[in-house]
């Protein structure tokens, strides 16, 4: 039976935490199990093999969805994504403060998917500021209950003092020629994110 559909949403580039189906694209998919511990598991400093190993990643159409995956899933040994685990420790440092709005908007449309620490405040903050209930929060985030209503709680705490401090720090704000000092610590803990009219209509539309 034929079935016609004329859903033309583009392929999403964000994957789920269950999605794997990009491995068995990938060029070493089918290679020798031996042969995967001695190139992409080399010994150190072993540059026959990390060359090698590199030649292979370079041409591979899942490069990036390999790489994000140790990243995601704090794989910390072994090439993934052509990249060394020397060369990935760096990026594995700073992805918990990661903020890709692409990723909250995914999560408000209801994908499954790995999100920084930074990326689960904004997804929160938000639920907050639309009127979410932590049961909606906990379905969307795959949370407990509890772990939901805390932090909508830590939430409203600061939203509240954002919307507090802000004005009033642009208005007692002291200058240089009163305190002599260039570095004056700002009150407003939470910061307002710069935002686009097109990134606030596509959050307003997902949530």
């Amino acid at each position: 039976m034929r079935h016609i559909t004329t859903n033309d949403t583009p392929t999403p580039t964000i994957r789920g935490i269950a999605d794997h189906s990009w491995q068995e694209r990938g060029r070493c998919h089918n290679m020798p199990a031996k042969d995967i511990d001695e190139l992409f598991f080399h010994a150190a400093r072993d540059r026959a093999a990390i060359d090698e190993a590199k030649s292979i990643c370079g041409r591979c159409p899942v490069k990036k969805a390999c790489f994000d995956y140790a990243l995601d899933n704090e794989i910390r040994q072994g090439m993934w994504g052509g990249i060394t685990e020397d060369e990935r420790r760096p990026w594995h440092a700073k992805v918990n403060k990661r903020l890709d709005y692409s990723r909250v908007k995914a999560a408000f449309e209801g994908r499954d998917i790995h999100l920084s620490d930074a990326e689960r405040e904004a997804v929160t903050r938000h639920a907050y500021v639309r009127g979410w209930s932590p049961d909606r929060l906990a379905h969307t985030l795959r949370l407990d209950l509890d772990w939901a209503r805390d932090l909508m709680r830590n939430a409203a705490h600061a939203v509240a003092d954002r919307d507090r401090y802000w004005d009033q720090a642009d208005e007692t704000e002291p200058t240089d020629e009163t305190t002599g000092d260039d570095d004056v610590a700002s009150p407003v803990q939470v910061p307002r994110q710069v935002q686009t009219d097109s990134l606030i209509a596509a959050l307003r539309k997902a949530a």
